[in-house]
């Protein structure tokens, strides 16, 4: 549920990249309401990693990881922390004061793009999947799902918590969406 939730953050990020100049507001403010669904997508990976290693019955049963995703795992994690931690620094560098953090969230970003776009193809089977059997379930069972609730409680925070970050950030955003209006009209 939460990799449906950022692909569609990721998709609108996409389409800002593609339009920096007028939609670096929506670029700022959904790169930081990123920040909780990924904590959250990191988190629950990192539970089944750890379940899964420490032997725990129920996740062995499962099966490992299809190997190139164990593979490409640890870049697809450092590239994603990077992504954000060099874009919320320029947030707070202004575009006057960016220097090689530019470069270097450019850079996290396509190592990140390169190595996402295997992660999503290796899930695509998986997430058909879920899907077709989450929608029998609907219709299937009586009664809700009783995992259901905690999954939509913590998908619900942690999309509120990165919007509630990207509101408190606000503010930061003056100096580059003031930078690219002047680009922009200048162009």
């Amino acid at each position: 549920m939460v990799g449906v939730l950022l692909l569609g953050l990721l998709a609108i990020i996409g389409v800002t990249i593609l339009r920096m100049h007028q939609l670096i507001f929506v670029h700022l403010f959904v790169g930081l309401a990123l920040i909780g669904p990924v904590a959250l997508k990191m988190a629950s990976t990192g539970y089944r990693f750890v379940r899964y290693y420490t032997h725990d019955r129920s996740y062995v049963a499962v099966g490992p990881p299809v190997p190139l995703l164990r593979l490409i795992a640890p870049v697809v994690v450092l590239s994603t922390v990077a992504v954000l931690i060099s874009g919320v620094i320029l947030l707070f560098l202004g575009p006057t004061d960016r220097g090689q953090m530019l470069l270097i969230h450019k850079v996290a970003f396509f190592v990140w793009g390169g190595f996402i776009v295997l992660h999503v193809l290796g899930h695509l089977r998986g997430l058909r999947g879920y899907l077709v059997a989450s929608r029998r379930t609907r219709t299937a069972v009586v009664g809700p799902d009783p995992g259901s609730g905690g999954r939509v409680a913590a998908i619900g925070g942690a999309l509120l918590g990165g919007v509630v970050l990207a509101l408190l950030l606000l503010p930061q955003y003056a100096a580059w969406t003031a930078a690219t209006a002047f680009l922009h009209h200048h162009h």
